[in-house]
């Protein structure tokens, strides 16, 4: 990896990671590197970062979220920030300005509803005016769907209802993933009625007949950040967004281990499936994506985000989804091999 830094990633500007040193921080830092981008790897330890073991020629910068000097210096020589340090409701309030201020793009990974709406609430004139591109929720909960409802969308303005469906086979929390779910603690929004809108209590269930290898499966009403997402520039008039129930078993079970590496790359065995439907009328559209950890995943989608926004894909400021400034189905085509649609 070091190799392919040192090779091919002088000509590319360097991209700022915080919150480089936590699980998903170092599939992103693998992802630059192998694309060829130089890496700068930001953290509030000094000694994670260190024990992340990082190739040589990634450079390692300490700043304190609360300290905007701090910020400013190590995001120095930066083209873009992705923010992968949760719970992403106490971090995009100090680096969406951080971010802003340096006038390079921000994006993140937050699968937190209130974050990704605050960003777009708080951040969208600043960042038209200084004509800088914001994209929170750029990986698996959030981004992906987006893309997927988008892709399906296609040339319709408009449709009655949206569902997105995800299958897990097992769900290993990373220790971020449940600090976050203790922190994240906000009643969940949904599309309905044309407008974001409280889900109810208690959430629906289903039972959804995927494609193999998962067949029909449990489900329960779980929004993520895609509702969020979705909502910024859909027009649709309900979504409903589930998730089987067999990995939420997984997940609140607190002596369920963290993921495990399963090939070279750190990538888990996990796999995934996401399907969406769309109907206007009697019409329905389809889309779906496949692969393996949903974590792993994640880097490949916001890393592409940023090689695209650097190319010049619709360069302008504001809070975006990703399905409002990429072409989706261009977009999930070039993820291939580690996305199948």
């Amino acid at each position: 990896m070091s190799d392919q830094f040192e090779g091919a990633g002088i000509s590319k500007p360097a991209i700022a990671v915080y919150g480089a040193a936590g699980h998903t921080g170092r599939f992103v830092i693998r992802e630059l590197l192998r694309r060829g981008f130089p890496a700068i790897a930001i953290g509030r330890d000094a000694e994670k970062l260190a024990e992340a073991g990082f190739p040589a020629g990634v450079r390692q910068e300490v700043a304190a979220l609360a300290d905007s000097a701090a910020l400013a210096r190590v995001l120095s020589g930066a083209a873009a920030l992705i923010n992968c340090a949760g719970p992403f409701l106490d971090t995009a309030e100090f680096l969406v300005p951080a971010a802003l201020q340096t006038r390079i793009p921000y994006l993140d990974v937050t699968a937190e509803q209130p974050s990704a709406r605050a960003t777009f609430e708080r951040y969208s004139s600043p960042a038209e005016e200084t004509g800088v591109a914001v994209i929170p929720a750029m990986g698996f909960y959030g981004g992906l769907s987006d893309l997927l409802v988008t892709a399906a969308m296609g040339d319709w303005t408009g449709a009655d209802e949206a569902r997105v469906a995800i299958a897990l086979d097992s769900w290993h929390p990373t220790e971020g993933t449940r600090v976050t779910g203790q922190r994240n603690t906000a009643r969940r929004v949904t599309i309905a009625e044309g407008r974001l809108q409280h889900l109810p209590d208690p959430a629906p269930n289903a039972v959804w007949p995927f494609a193999e290898p998962f067949g029909a499966q449990e489900m329960v009403e779980l929004p993520f950040t895609e509702a969020i997402l979705i909502d910024s520039h859909l027009q649709l008039s309900d979504l409903h967004s589930y998730l089987n129930t067999a990995p939420l078993r997984d997940l609140r079970d607190v002596s369920t281990p963290a993921p495990v590496a399963a090939d070279a790359s750190g990538r888990s065995a996990q796999k995934f499936l996401v399907e969406v439907e769309i109907r206007r009328g009697d019409a329905v559209r389809r889309a779906a994506a496949r692969g393996h950890d949903i974590y792993a995943i994640t880097a490949p989608l916001v890393v592409e985000a940023v090689e695209r926004l650097l190319n010049g894909a619709k360069a302008r400021g504001g809070v975006f989804a990703p399905g409002a400034v990429f072409d989706a189905r261009d977009f999930l085509a070039a993820l291939a091999p580690d996305l199948a649609l």
